[in-house]
């Protein structure tokens, strides 16, 4: 067995190779490491210097098996001495190594020459031969596993893991006295010693950044001054590679230079951005969350049949006031989570006891108004969502149920949001990753989307007035609308069953039936007795709200819920670690990020990832399948979807050799997108 290190000494600097297991396992890939230990007040130097210095280089020539050898660099540091700007690391620092083999399962021989400085006031040029044998055997993590972990999570990637993001990059300054502006943001946690470091081609120098930090530390903008040399390349259209730092969290990007886009053409992507957004939200008609409120549309236009244009064109107005008050008041929780720092998402309302329990009780109330078991004739906080029994002989509906059309529309608002229809996720994604301004903005382009059917009627009211008068066929019709609202209400509590258990949701459930056979009492008692039987509706109602909160069991039942789902079926639980590890020993990964609240997930689920054709595929193309339940709130899970821009579920990845960094699936899944991405990311 590998004994896992092999080491040089100097004076001023120890330098080991070192390997994260103990034999080579079956793996085409081993993470390896140098290690350097420095004495006090030395350094050594990243893979652009700076001012000064020279890079780590490594020779890799007489290893054995050993097709290649990827060097990795972590996040370095700046060091500023005599007006002078250098790049390296100080006390300790291990270089990842991802080595790939010629033959997996054979022994790894390797031989690397180093060359490298090391700097105090004085520089010392070394050169070490270090050599490592990794035998052939299982792959057990080594003593060194964790600290090549440890660096290995420092190397600046695209930013996502660290919640780190760039949002504008542009050239700035006149042709004598050039500069580069870039706007940089960080999501999870304010910038606490942010840098910026540009490697361009010869003859392009930037210097040492001007950073200014805003919105709670969460915004830097840098400027950086430009020196070229009369032979060096155009600014606009050099390419340069970024590196933003803050302490130990990195982000790397190559862009290409250009002067900053005009202030019309920032108005022309909003307005690409608001198109998105409204076709988004008018899609969202279609998804499978709509459908239980699809029955309060449908009786919002029959209800109409035979009545006056006006009252028609108002009510289907209010109705679409109530869909962008939704969205707009969405707006505003989300930007206020945002500002507080905390995870944002679509949909994530539904995470909360208490949010499914108020809805289940909403919605147990529409059923029973339309089973004509009560009715509100005055403005309150329900309203009525339909006509009394002597309007469904023939009157024409009263306007005093408008708050009805109102709360309607606010209601079709939240059951749509576990969806996440084609170009949502887009218009969502650009929204959360913005301010406030633009949270709003987008928001109401995707309630103005979803009312886009109310609108039409209100339009056309013909439409509606054109069908027959309501009669004893509007009372059945609302009958069998309600018991799909109930049906509506039962979903909701098969939610819930994953916090407060199945005997809380029964408990519930009990509850609800209460308060609906309480109010069905009412037009039996006499007018005397009425609000003995309101006081009690109104107990049982405080009773179902308050009951999530005795009874939950938090994240012990997450746990469960967790480990349910991913053993069903094959699949296992979501553990973003394993996913690198895996794809470094050839395998193909695919992520399947959903929830008990989320139809378009359990519609992905049923219609593709778990039909038996689809599993068959996975195993034989070995594919590790991981999913991750959201159904309660996951910090893990909210921060791998930031990293990828995402905001909302569902969410799908398939990663493998060919696609480290992951292919992203769409919303609605197919087999041939699934078998698509598979074979693109695949050995």
């Amino acid at each position: 067995m590998a004994d896992g290190a092999a080491v040089a000494t100097q004076p001023q600097v120890e330098v080991g190779l070192i390997s994260a297991q103990t034999a080579v396992g079956q793996a085409r890939q081993i993470r390896l490491g140098l290690h350097f230990t420095l004495a006090k007040d030395w350094k050594t130097y990243w893979r652009s210097p700076g001012d000064a210095g020279y890079p780590i280089a490594v020779d890799w020539a007489g290893s054995g098996n050993l097709a290649k050898a990827d060097l990795l660099w972590p996040v370095p540091h700046r060091f500023t001495l005599f007006g002078l700007d250098t790049f390296g690391y100080k006390d300790e620092v291990v270089l990842p190594v991802i080595a790939t083999l010629n033959e997996p399962g054979k022994p790894l021989s390797i031989k690397a020459h180093l060359r490298y400085l090391v700097c105090e006031t004085v520089c010392i040029p070394y050169e070490a031969d270090l050599a490592l044998e990794i035998p052939a055997g299982d792959a057990l993590p080594s003593a060194q596993a964790q600290l090549i972990d440890r660096y290995y999570a420092q190397v600046p990637g695209d930013g996502r893991a660290q919640g780190l993001a760039l949002e504008q990059v542009a050239l700035a300054g006149s042709d004598t006295k050039p500069s580069l502006e870039v706007t940089a943001r960080s999501t999870l946690t304010g910038f606490t010693t942010p840098d910026l470091i540009v490697e361009a081609p010869p003859g392009l120098y930037f210097g040492k950044p001007e950073i200014q930090l805003g919105e709670d530390d969460k915004l830097a903008r840098f400027t950086l001054p430009i020196t070229r040399e009369a032979n060096a390349p155009a600014l606009s259209g050099a390419a340069v590679t970024l590196t933003l730092t803050d302490g130990i969290r990195g982000l790397e990007r190559n862009v290409t230079l250009s002067p900053a886009a005009s202030s019309g053409q920032k108005f022309s992507g909003l307005l690409a951005m608001i198109g998105v957004a409204l076709l988004g939200g008018l899609l969202l008609n279609l998804m499978p969350c709509v459908l239980p409120v699809l029955s309060l549309k449908l009786l919002g236009v029959a209800g109409h049949g035979g009545g006056e244009k006006a009252h028609v064109r108002l009510s289907f107005l209010v109705s679409a006031a109530g869909v962008l008050a939704a969205f707009l008041l969405l707006a505003a929780m989300l930007a206020a989570l945002c500002a507080a720092g905390l995870a944002i998402g679509w949909g994530i309302q539904f995470q909360q006891p208490l949010f499914l329990a108020m809805m289940a009780l909403i919605v147990t109330l529409f059923a029973a108004n339309l089973m004509g078991w009560f009715e509100i004739t005055l403005p309150g906080w329900l309203g009525s969502l339909a006509s009394d029994a002597d309007e469904a002989a023939g009157r024409a509906a009263d306007r005093r149920s408008l708050p009805g059309y109102f709360l309607t529309g606010m209601l079709a608002t939240l059951l749509a949001t576990p969806c996440s229809a084609p170009f949502v996720g887009t218009a969502v994604s650009f929204a959360l990753s913005r301010g406030a301004l633009d949270i709003f903005v987008i928001f109401g382009a995707m309630g103005l989307g979803l009312a886009l059917p109310y609108l039409a009627i209100a339009a056309f009211p013909g439409i509606a007035v054109a069908l027959p008068r309501p009669g004893r066929w509007m009372i059945h019709l609302r009958r069998l609308l309600g018991i799909a609202l109930a049906a509506t209400a039962a979903w909701l509590l098969s939610v819930l069953a994953g916090d407060i258990g199945i005997w809380g949701v029964a408990i519930l459930a009990g509850l609800l039936i209460a308060l609906a056979m309480a109010l069905a009492l009412l037009h039996r008692l006499p007018d005397n007795k009425r609000p003995l039987l309101w006081g009690g509706a109104a107990v049982l109602g405080i009773a179902a709200l308050a009951l999530p909160a005795l009874i939950s069991s938090g994240p012990t039942a997450q746990a469960r819920t967790q480990a349910q789902a991913g053993l069903a079926g094959g699949w296992v639980p979501f553990e973003e670690a394993r996913i690198g590890d895996l794809v470094a020993q050839g395998r193909t990964v695919i992520v399947d990020v959903t929830a008990d609240w989320c139809i378009t997930c359990l519609a992905n689920k049923t219609l593709v990832l778990d039909r038996p054709e689809m599993k068959a595929a996975f195993e034989t193309a070995k594919v590790v399948t991981m999913r991750a339940d959201w159904t309660r709130p996951d910090e893990a899970i909210s921060r791998y979807l930031a990293r990828f821009g995402r905001y909302g579920i569902p969410f799908n990845a398939v990663y493998g050799p060919k696609a480290p960094e992951g292919i992203l699936l769409p919303e609605l899944l197919s087999r041939d997108a699934v078998l698509d991405a598979i074979a693109r990311a695949g050995p």
